[in-house]
């Protein structure tokens, strides 16, 4: 159980219901997550409608997404943000050994431009502030400068999500398979 109480849908604002049902259902097995969130109904529309508009425009490749999500949750050991990306991770090609050593030099089935992505979320979640020109222009070879913004977008809001879910200790739902990395 999570240190503060669940919050359910029919407790927030009408105008951010919509937001809170469909983080839920459609973003993903998130219910716990959004329970917890919904303390705050300027973080469901704003953050949370956020996510779900970045969704639908489809602009960054979901494999390299699920990519830097999972490596920032891998360094910042958020078993429940693993847990949600893991398998969508697998989904886009990803074997679970490559998740379980994605730290690694080179993990398991990875090419030259994953390892790319997964480096830069490191750098982005550890070593944000000794950034070298180096990774943004191998970046621009194979991502637009909107998808590189929204990668770097992503990349820290999931370190935001991670602390959030562990310090207020948001459990995985029934049903998600903890995949510990």
């Amino acid at each position: 159980m999570a240190r503060v109480r669940d919050v359910e849908i029919d407790e927030v604002p009408a105008e951010v219901q919509p937001i809170y049902e469909r983080y839920a259902k459609e973003y993903g097995p998130f219910l716990n997550q959004v329970k917890v969130f919904a303390h705050r109904p300027p973080v469901l529309k704003h953050i949370m409608g956020l996510l779900l508009e970045l969704h639908d425009e489809a602009l960054l490749p979901k494999r390299y997404l699920e990519i830097a999500l999972v490596t920032v949750s891998t360094i910042n050991k958020c078993d429940y943000c693993i847990a949600h990306h893991a398998p969508r991770a697998q989904a886009y090609g990803l074997s679970p050994a490559a998740l379980d050593n994605i730290l690694d030099e080179k993990p398991e089935g990875f090419d030259d431009l994953d390892i790319l992505v997964r480096d830069f979320a490191e750098q982005v979640t550890t070593k944000f502030q000794y950034m070298r020109e180096a990774i943004f222009d191998e970046l621009k070879t194979h991502f637009s400068e909107e998808q590189i913004v929204e990668l770097t977008m992503r990349i820290a809001l999931c370190g935001f999500f991670n602390r959030v879910n562990d310090s207020l200790q948001i459990e995985t739902e029934e049903g998600v398979e903890k995949l510990l990395v």
